[in-house]
């Protein structure tokens, strides 16, 4: 992995999607924290390109659900939260600087990326409220034109599949809740985070590093004892936006 591509946060972030409960955000706090998740994409070797706010979107900085970026293509979704759609504009302009194929999900699929989960060549697809069948199993068949797999996951209460669920490396996956049972992931070893750090499942391994959100000690201390180096950041003010540390980069 060798790129990243984020979004910084616009003043208009305070008007973002939420179910949190936890308050409004603070901008200028986020703004810094913003900051500092570019650094520790930097200090995990990435090369940052830094898109400019948009205040016409307020969820935009959560730039992870309009791109999914494969080694072998790109691919342009359809968020399924309406207010979200226009996010998509510009980024086969962005995309195509990097990825000779950029492909588009249409309607009436619907997909966000926050809901897929790549291990090695295959993706894992949640099926959610933010994506539909329709958006998934075209979403499959760009895969497959492109060498790669696909799969879905039923999703019962988590906004997003990586809100539960995230691979590590080494056949690990960070899980919680719903997904602790879930057939589909049993063939995986996992790292079982407690019900009340929940949201620390939502860590991002890059280049040999976990990257976890800050304030979550047991979370870390597991993924550490997995043999995994960890890295905290402050995402305190994203969280308030029902969002995670994945949510706020493409990485490829």
């Amino acid at each position: 992995m060798n790129h990243a591509i984020v979004r910084l946060p616009s003043p208009a972030l305070i008007h973002g999607i939420s179910t949190a409960g936890l308050g409004e955000p603070d901008y200028d706090l986020a703004l810094r924290q913003h900051h500092g998740y570019i650094k520790a994409l930097k200090s995990c070797g990435l090369s940052v390109t830094i898109l400019d706010a948009d205040s016409r979107y307020p969820d935009s900085v959560f730039i992870e659900d309009v791109a999914l970026c494969t080694p072998r293509c790109a691919v342009i979704t359809r968020p399924g939260a309406i207010s979200r759609r226009g996010e998509t504009e510009g980024m086969r302009e962005v995309l195509g600087r990097f990825f000779g194929s950029v492909e588009e999900i249409t309607g009436p699929g619907t997909v966000e990326a926050g809901d897929i989960m790549r291990v090695d060549s295959h993706y894992y697809i949640g099926i959610s409220e933010r994506t539909n069948s329709h958006g998934a199993d075209q979403l499959i068949r760009i895969l497959n034109e492109n060498a790669l797999t696909g799969s879905t996951v039923a999703l019962r209460t988590m906004l997003h599949l990586k809100t539960g669920v995230n691979y590590l490396d080494k056949n690990t996956i960070l899980v919680t809740g719903e997904f602790l049972s879930h057939p589909t992931l049993q063939p995986f070893n996992r790292i079982e985070v407690d019900p009340e750090e929940a949201y620390a499942a939502n860590s991002l391994f890059i280049n040999g590093t976990v990257l976890v959100p800050a304030g979550f000690p047991k979370t870390r201390q597991k993924i550490e004892s997995a043999g995994f180096p960890v890295l905290q950041v402050e995402v305190s003010e994203f969280r308030k936006l029902d969002g995670g540390l994945s949510c706020l980069s493409l990485r490829f």
